[in-house]
C-alpha cells in the first residue's frame, strides 16, 4: 500500500527550527521537542518534530518500506526502532485524516 498526504491539509516547514534540530542532532542532543513543521487540517493545527516532518514529506505515494529505507539513510537508528516509530506515526496521521493509503 502506498501512503499519500491529504491534499486538503496545508503545511509548511519551519526552516529556522529545522536547522536548529539538525544542528542539535549533530551534537547528539534530543531534538524530539523541536517542531519543524506546521500542518493545518479540519480546524486543527499540528506541529511535527524533525522525524515527523521527514515522514510527512515522504507520504507522496511511497510504501512504508520505502519511507523506512529513506529515513535509515538520514537518521542513525536501528531499523526495528525506526519501523516502529514510522508505523505509530502513520497510524496517528491516518486517525487524524492527514494521510490515506491506496
Amino acid at each position: 500500500m502506498k501512503i499519500f498526504r491529504n491534499p486538503d491539509a496545508k503545511w509548511r516547514e519551519e526552516d529556522k527550527f529545522r536547522e536548529k534540530a539538525y544542528e542539535g542532532l549533530g551534537k547528539g542532543q534530543d531534538v524530539s521537542g523541536i517542531g519543524t513543521s506546521i500542518i493545518l487540517h479540519s480546524g486543527k493545527m499540528h506541529s511535527f518534530n524533525l522525524l515527523g516532518t521527514e515522514i510527512w514529506k515522504l507520504c507522496d505515494g511511497r510504501t512504508v518500506e520505502e519511507i523506512v529505507s529513506e529515513l535509515k539513510e538520514k537518521f542513525e537508528v536501528d531499523e526495528e526502532t525506526l519501523r516502529s516509530d514510522v508505523d505509530a506515526f502513520l497510524e496517528h496521521l491516518k486517525e487524524e485524516g492527514l494521510v490515506h493509503e491506496k
